[in-house]
């Protein structure tokens, strides 16, 4: 039986190309389709919640993950110079 996941021809199999990131596919297989799964999930109670709660609370909820957003973003743009300054 075939245990490729994805389109394996046999120029690929074998070396260092053979991973699936260096074709452009995502690692990852099941777990990451799990998780995808499970974050849809999440997403359809956390609307569920929000239809249910006063807009005020839900304006508030929304304020302080756009805050955490925003913080995630600055710090991996600060990471990613410093990688890049690092490597040069």
């Amino acid at each position: 039986m075939n245990k490729c996941y994805y389109n394996c021809s046999p120029e690929l199999q074998g070396g260092a190309s053979a991973g699936g990131a260096a074709r452009g596919i995502p690692e990852g297989g099941p777990d990451l389709m799990l998780f995808l799964v499970a974050a849809l999930m999440l997403l359809g109670v956390v609307l569920g919640t929000v239809a249910h709660v006063p807009l005020t609370v839900s304006a508030a909820l929304a304020a302080v993950i756009a805050a955490w957003l925003g913080v995630f973003a600055i710090r991996e743009r600060h990471a990613a110079r410093r990688r890049r300054t690092s490597a040069d």
